[in-house]
Formats: structure tokens, C-alpha cells, sequence
């Protein structure tokens, strides 16, 4: 017997539709033949015309019938019963972008400003990672989730260009919040799970380091990226009312200065085995970023399964079936005018 399975043996009814249709071919061809006995008598047949033998026909129909069987025998996709087991593994992950928007992102020692710069890099950073999940929280005083994880490119997008210090509503830098917001916003279950903070690290009293130990106990890894200038740059805002440029002043009337906090930074990410990446005033290397500090995060929380796998054997009957097809139409059955007699 033939050591074989079938994948779909469901589909073995259609054999009832191809001895139908054998019945009608072989019901035709009778009755071909007995109109032709009727309106020419044998000896006119064998003297005005040449057709095929009743041998031919009966091969033709039966090549037909093989043909169709095969073809049945094709789609219940006959399977090898000896299987071959594969190891796949894939890193489906969820990356979660936590970005301040808080005011003192708005300083320009970095071009065009630490925002913007920061919005940027994010784009390129989410088109480098293709086929990952990816959401978007905000956070200043407070956190905002503006993207729920998706991985829908094109509205991540079209909700990180409107991120600015107005999606959040109360002021200030409040780091170890949005860490806990973007903690609760993955979803539970397997597959490596990614923090990436962009902040200039000052932070408020949030108590990052312990967000970041409640990240590591959860399985999440932080990548934190900093923006600005360590020794510090002042804040421009924007009179509402005559368009004047002036610094950001606090209550006392003094001059804000907002410096990059990069030791925070750096701790948050080791707390979790994560990377810290200081980009502080200058240009990013991206690629050199995503292959050096992200894919790695990604690969190590990989989901590894093994697969079974079986050798299909359907290709040997659809190709009998053709071979068959081809042997029925070179039979035949056309009449052509015999040669007269002379």
C-alpha cells in the first residue's frame, strides 16, 4: 500500500460528479452514433466519411475519466505519513514608544528642537522595524497613550506628527508615570517586549529606577535615548498674543534651563539589560542604533516552536492527469472527408 495521508479526505464526494459526468460523455457518444446509423446506412458511411474506431473512442472517454479521477486525487492533497520536524523562530514583538513632550523638550540645542528631533527619529526608528506591533505614549506631568500597540504604520504616524506639549495637560516631566503606562499597555503573553524612551531625563519625583525595576519584573527591556545639552539650554516659548520670542521663565522670574539628565537615563536601562543611547545634541546613527541595541532585544525574546511538516504528494497525480488530458485530445475524435476513389 501506498504510505500516504490525506489532508483533505472530504473532498473524495467529487468522485460521484466525475462518474456523472463519464455516464453523459459515454451517453453522447451512443447517441452521436446512432443518429449518424440513421441518416447514412453503414455502406455510405464507410464510402463518404472517416471517423475514429470505436477502440479510439472508448480510450479518449476513458483518458477523460482517468484524467478527472487523478485530478479528484490531487485535492485530497495525498500527504507522505513520515514527517520532518523544524524549529521556527521568530521575534513577534510589541515596542512601545514613550516620548516626552513636556516644555523642556522644546529647547533648540538640538536642531531644529529636541521634540522634533526626537519625532524624527522616531519615524525612521518604527519603519526599521517591520512587521513589530508599535504604540505611542506621550507624557509630561502625566502619561497619554495617543496609539494603542497596532501595526498599522500609517496611523502611528499620523498620531505621532500631532504629539506636541498640548496632548498632555498638565505640565512637568514625570518619567517613572509614563514607564508604568507603557508597562500596562502590553499585552500579556509571550514575545520579547520593548520599551523606547525619548526624554531629555529630567524628571519630577516619578521615581523612575523603581518603574524601571517593575519593567524588568514584567519581562520589558528599555532602550532610553537622550536629547539636549548636558550643560544645559533654555527653553523658547512663544507670546500668543504678539508672536515674541522670550526664554521660559519659572515663578521667581529666573531663567529655565533644561540640561540633559543622562546618568537617569543610563540607569533606567541597565535596571532592565536594555541600552542607553545618548544622542544629546548631535545627529543619530540609526541603523547603527536599531543593529546594535534593538534587533538584539528583539531576537533574545523570540518565540521558538517546532513545526511538523509533511512532503506533499499531489504533484505526481495532477501531472498524470495532464499527461492524460493531452493523450485524450491527440485521439481525437474528428471526421474528416475521405479521399475519393479514382
Amino acid at each position: 500500500m501506498l504510505d500516504l495521508d490525506l489532508a483533505h479526505p472530504e473532498r473524495v464526494h467529487l468522485l460521484w460528479a466525475v462518474a456523472a459526468l463519464l455516464a453523459a460523455l459515454l451517453a453522447l457518444d451512443a447517441r452521436g452514433r446512432d443518429a449518424l446509423d440513421r441518416f447514412v446506412s453503414s455502406a455510405m458511411q464507410r464510402r463518404l466519411a472517416v471517423g475514429p474506431s470505436r477502440l479510439r473512442r472508448v480510450l479518449r472517454i476513458a483518458l477523460v475519466a482517468l484524467a478527472l479521477v487523478l485530478a479528484v486525487i490531487a485535492l485530497l492533497r495525498p500527504q507522505s505519513r513520515s514527517t520532518e520536524s523544524t524549529e521556527a523562530r521568530e521575534a513577534t514583538a510589541e515596542v512601545m514608544v514613550v516620548l516626552d513632550v513636556s516644555r523642556s523638550m522644546l529647547a533648540e540645542d538640538v536642531a531644529p528642537s529636541r521634540l522634533e528631533r526626537a519625532k524624527a527619529e522616531v519615524t525612521e526608528l518604527v519603519a526599521a522595524l517591520p512587521g513589530h506591533r508599535v504604540g505611542l505614549i506621550a507624557f509630561a506631568g502625566r502619561a497619554s497613550v495617543l496609539c494603542p500597540l497596532t501595526p498599522d504604520r500609517g496611523f502611528f504616524r499620523l498620531v505621532l506628527r500631532t504629539a506636541g506639549p498640548d496632548a498632555v495637560t498638565r505640565g512637568g516631566t514625570e518619567i517613572g508615570t509614563a514607564l508604568r503606562a507603557a508597562i500596562e499597555g502590553f499585552e500579556p503573553g509571550g514575545g520579547a517586549k520593548l520599551i523606547v524612551l525619548l526624554t531629555d531625563g529630567e524628571d519630577h519625583e516619578s521615581y523612575p529606577l523603581d518603574a524601571a525595576k517593575e519593567a524588568a519584573a514584567a519581562g520589558v527591556r528599555i532602550v532610553s535615548i537622550g536629547f539636549g545639552d548636558e550643560a544645559g539650554s533654555e527653553i523658547p516659548i512663544v507670546d500668543p498674543d504678539t508672536g515674541a520670542r522670550e526664554s521660559l521663565r519659572d515663578r521667581d522670574g529666573r531663567v529655565v534651563v533644561s540640561r540633559l539628565d543622562g546618568e537617569t537615563l543610563r540607569a533606567i536601562a541597565l535596571e532592565t539589560d536594555g541600552a542607553y543611547v545618548p544622542a544629546a545634541t548631535g545627529v543619530l546613527d540609526l541603523e547603527s542604533i536599531v543593529r546594535r541595541h534593538v534587533e538584539p532585544l528583539l531576537t533574545a525574546g523570540a518565540a521558538s516552536a517546532v513545526r511538523t511538516v509533511r512532503a506533499e504528494r499531489y504533484q505526481g497525480f495532477l501531472l498524470a492527469a495532464m499527461l492524460a488530458i493531452v493523450g485524450a485530445v491527440l485521439l481525437g475524435s474528428g471526421i474528416g472527408v475521405a479521399p475519393r476513389e479514382g
